[in-house]
């Protein structure tokens, strides 16, 4: 089923995700959403600038479009309150969680009566020379409900690129943290996680996570090789949805992000996608945990798994 455009800058696509079979256990005692309801989500592209009023703007502009579309749940991508065009910037704006950039974002989510998940956002790090790269889920009270500090750095030199070393400006975090919303259980992560499957099998698996986060900032050169495979890998691997949020276009003179937001179900199908991979908007799609269970009832590799039990180290 295909949603009309809300805007003509906008155009906003989604599939509704029906099933026969009944929500987990799990998910009955740790989420609002009961069997056979949906909820309806939204995950944003945007591109991102070195300016916090200017993105603060856009941000808003699109959580107040995607209310009165009947999101109750929206995505924004890495980076989606600053992207600095120099070296060492972004820790020069780096403020703690209940400071006033964060507690605008936290009105919004009050205002909008919706909840945000804000991927990436500069919080003051250990010292004065280094930032964490934190994902935080706003409820729709304005309160903040969790944070993530991305644990994988981008220390890449990506072929034909550039060389990039996120470490030398940022701290990584040390734990990994899902939790309870109106929406399933939400496993965060942030951007290169995602090239680490074992984090998303341990969102599954130990954290019984139903819908997994990955707001990003890939590269043109990775996103173009890798986004779309490594999402739908770990939606298939997981059984969860995958939510993924992206910067997209040109943000200044050295800077390119790939783009392409996309919600995956837990069979590993796009569900929502913008039509342009550039463009600012958002898309929208109606998930329902009765499909998350469906798809591990009838495929149990949770009671499948042997390397938890069996896993012997060797050598030779």
């Amino acid at each position: 089923m295909a949603l009309a455009s809300f805007a003509v800058s906008l155009p906003i696509a989604a599939i509704t995700v029906r099933s026969r079979a009944a929500v987990l256990r799990r998910a009955m005692s740790s989420s609002s959403v009961s069997a056979g309801s949906q909820a309806r989500v939204g995950v944003v592209q945007m591109t991102s600038v070195g300016d916090l009023d200017a993105n603060y703007a856009t941000c808003s502009r699109l959580t107040k479009e995607a209310a009165a579309a009947g999101v109750k749940f929206l995505c924004f991508p890495e980076v989606f309150s600053f992207i600095g065009s120099k070296d060492g910037e972004s820790v020069k704006i780096a403020e703690s969680l209940d400071g006033p950039i964060m507690q605008r974002y936290c009105s919004l989510a009050n205002d909008s009566s919706m909840w945000l998940s804000l991927g990436g956002f500069q919080e003051k790090g250990p010292d004065d020379s280094h930032q964490y790269n934190t994902h935080v889920l706003i409820d729709d009270s304005g309160k903040v409900r969790s944070s993530y500090r991305k644990i994988h750095l981008f220390d890449v030199d990506v072929p034909g690129n550039m060389v990039y070393k996120e470490s030398r400006f940022t701290t990584a975090g040390d734990t990994v943290v899902a939790v309870d919303s109106p929406f399933g259980r939400l496993g965060l992560t942030v951007c290169y996680d995602l090239r680490f499957p074992e984090i998303y099998q341990c969102l599954r698996f130990k954290h019984q996570a139903q819908v997994l986060l990955v707001p990003s900032a890939f590269t043109k050169v990775t996103g173009e090789a890798h986004w779309e495979i490594l999402l739908r890998a770990r939606a298939i691997e997981t059984q969860c949805y995958v939510i993924a949020a992206a910067q997209a276009g040109k943000h200044n003179e050295k800077r390119e992000s790939y783009g392409d937001s996309i919600i995956i179900d837990p069979w590993g199908a796009v569900i929502a996608r913008l039509p342009d991979r550039l463009s600012t908007g958002f898309a929208v799609a109606d998930i329902d945990l009765s499909k998350v269970e469906a798809v591990r009832t009838k495929m149990p590799i949770s009671e499948q798994r042997k390397f938890d039990s069996i896993l012997k180290s060797s050598s030779l």
